[in-house]
């Protein structure tokens, strides 16, 4: 890989970072407060491929105009040759740089899908005791994430939700034994730091659950309470009343949990 490749694969790979922050591909990689980042790191890539064409030319053109004053029985070139200099020769750079191509084609011609039901079934919630709870809106029902619904049923043992209609939107995730969950994977920086919250449903399900489906509940606080098989953490209920398909959101994780 010579200068000229290096600097193709830069910026193919800036432009990647670009287009994945200019439209919600990034969402599927990192959380949305990092875009910014993910802009700027883009152009980095763009600005540094850029200053890598222009400093291969300038190199060229000086090799040249010092090349025609140098030719053979020259003085200053039998001197160059005396000593054995090699100040006009270059080496290729290592074919291991070629690997910088993986993360640009998985850019370009691999859009994995967010986390769903598989990697949630498989890792313990992450849910923890909150340090308190902002007021309920009036709103009826009202509009919760799923880590809200859960703090505040299995931490709040259900206080600010008694009386109170809820809304809650997630993915569908079936146990072995047939156990529904509405689930969504938190994370703090990056999904490969997502890590799932769940909410156990009852009452008037659909009569066919679909894993990785993702729902709108509506429904009411449930004191019962189950434990999560994986690393023994709270999973509360959630008595459903009505339920409604609805597309994946723009956003598919949920950040509310480090805000």
């Amino acid at each position: 890989m010579n200068r000229h490749a290096q600097a193709a694969v830069l910026f193919l790979l800036g432009g990647a970072l670009l287009h994945a922050g200019t439209t919600d591909l990034y969402l599927r990689y990192v959380k949305a407060g990092l875009q910014p980042l993910l802009l700027a790191a883009g152009a980095v890539l763009i600005v540094t491929a850029g200053a890598t064409v222009w400093y291969e030319w300038r190199r060229a053109k000086s090799a040249s105009k010092g090349g025609s004053s140098e030719a053979p029985g020259h003085p200053e070139h039998e001197e160059h040759e005396e000593h054995g200099g090699h100040e006009g020769h270059t080496h290729p750079e290592p074919g291991v740089s070629w690997l910088l191509v993986l993360p640009l084609l998985a850019l370009i011609l691999v859009a994995p899908p967010a986390l769903g039901s598989y990697s949630a079934l498989r890792t313990g919630t992450a849910l923890q005791k909150p340090f308190g709870y902002d007021p309920l809106p009036a709103a009826n029902p009202v509009p919760l994430s799923v880590v809200d619904y859960a703090s505040r049923a299995a931490y709040g043992h259900g206080r600010t939700l008694h009386g109170r209609a809820v809304r809650v939107t997630g993915f569908l995730a079936l146990d072995g034994s047939g156990r529904p969950y509405l689930v969504r994977m938190a994370l703090n920086c990056c999904a490969a730091d997502a890590q799932p919250v769940k909410v156990a449903l009852t009452g008037q399900l659909p009569p066919v659950l679909r894993p990785d489906a993702w729902l709108e509940v509506e429904g009411a606080y449930s004191p019962k309470l189950t434990r999560d098989p994986v690393n023994g953490g709270p999973i509360p209920y959630l008595q459903v009343t009505s339920t409604r398909p609805v597309p994946t959101p723009r956003d598919p994780y949920d950040e509310t949990w480090n805000k």
